[in-house]
């Protein structure tokens, strides 16, 4: 499930990261590292759509920031697809801003409208605090989307590593409080249980953008009590029974350690009567499905959204 080595330009950007010679996570504080991470993806906009906004829905303990991508024009609207999209950053770091290239990309690609997230961090708002908030935007989407020019049939979950597993989970939860339809979720190299132990976590150890080191540093501040490590809304990778969740693609990178953890998710979704769609970029890194733009883009990520698009489009106007 990896490559020999890193494609050409997944290996360009690891070189450009050390060239960095940034700090990691746990040499600084939450701040810092937050600080690091808006300013390595603090980039112009290169995709232009018909309308980007913000604004804020209601949250379970106050507002929630969101921003909608909407890719059409007003006349071409008509009962579409939304996908609510959660970024990645462990949790702790990450937000709109950095994600919205990828959102950007993702509406372009798509065709569908995107509403990006601003759940809660931690550790100030630990587990389950930026769960709750995600599935507060499922609810708030599924009563607006016919004020979006969306279908509330046609709601997709979607996310990135941290976000994946924010998807994962709000489905989970979705599924088993009779909440909103759902009607896929995209779950983008998702954490969704332990991973200690598995070849990936060992292969991928270090060298490869996130680390190990980096995954303890976020599980720390994420889970405030180890008894939420077991909890499934946490992990869903650890609940008895998968059957009855939306139809998924998950996307995995070779040269990353959460690799295997979203290939056995895949695997069990399937295992449950999921249909369920895999794809292992077996040359690629964590992260790259948002690097596609210089200085740290990976052209054979455009791959990855053709693919996910394709998907998407399948499940979604058959």
């Amino acid at each position: 499930m990896r490559a020999a080595e890193p494609h050409p330009d997944a290996q360009a950007v690891l070189d450009l990261y050390d060239s960095f010679d940034a700090p990691s996570f746990d040499e600084v504080s939450v701040e810092t590292a937050r600080q690091l991470m808006a300013e390595l993806r603090d980039v112009e906009p290169t995709i232009e759509l018909e309308s980007v906004s913000d604004r804020d829905i209601d949250g379970p303990n106050g507002e929630v920031p969101i921003r909608i991508y909407e890719p059409r024009p007003a006349d071409e609207r008509d009962e579409q697809p939304l996908i609510l999209y959660f970024h990645g950053g462990g949790w702790v770091i990450g937000s709109i801003d950095t994600h919205d290239g990828t959102c950007r990309k993702l509406a372009s690609e798509s065709g569908y409208p995107v509403v990006s997230v601003d759940y809660r961090l931690a550790p100030e708002h630990p587990f389950p605090a930026g769960l709750q908030d995600c599935y507060a935007a499922l609810e708030w989407a599924a009563d607006a989307a016919r004020r979006l020019d969306a279908d509330p049939e046609r709601l997709v979950l979607a996310g990135d590593s941290a976000g994946g597993n924010l998807a994962a989970a709000t489905a989970l939860c979705s599924r088993d409080q009779d909440g909103p339809s759902v009607a896929y979720q995209l779950l983008l190299y998702p954490v969704t249980g332990p991973v200690e132990g598995t070849d990936a976590y060992e292969e991928n150890a270090e060298g490869y953008f996130l680390t190990t080191d980096d995954m303890d540093w976020f599980e720390g501040h994420y889970f405030e009590r180890p008894i939420d490590r077991g909890n499934i809304y946490a992990m869903p990778r650890l609940a008895n029974d998968l059957s009855g969740l939306p139809p998924a693609t998950v996307v995995t990178a070779g040269f990353d350690p959460l690799r295997d953890d979203g290939a056995a998710y895949a695997d069990r979704l399937a295992d449950a009567g999921v249909e369920t769609t895999h794809y292992n970029y077996d040359d690629l890194i964590h992260g790259f499905f948002s690097m596609i733009q210089e200085p740290m883009a990976i052209d054979r990520a455009h791959d990855a959204y053709d693919d996910v698009s394709r998907d998407l489009q399948g499940a979604l106007e058959s």
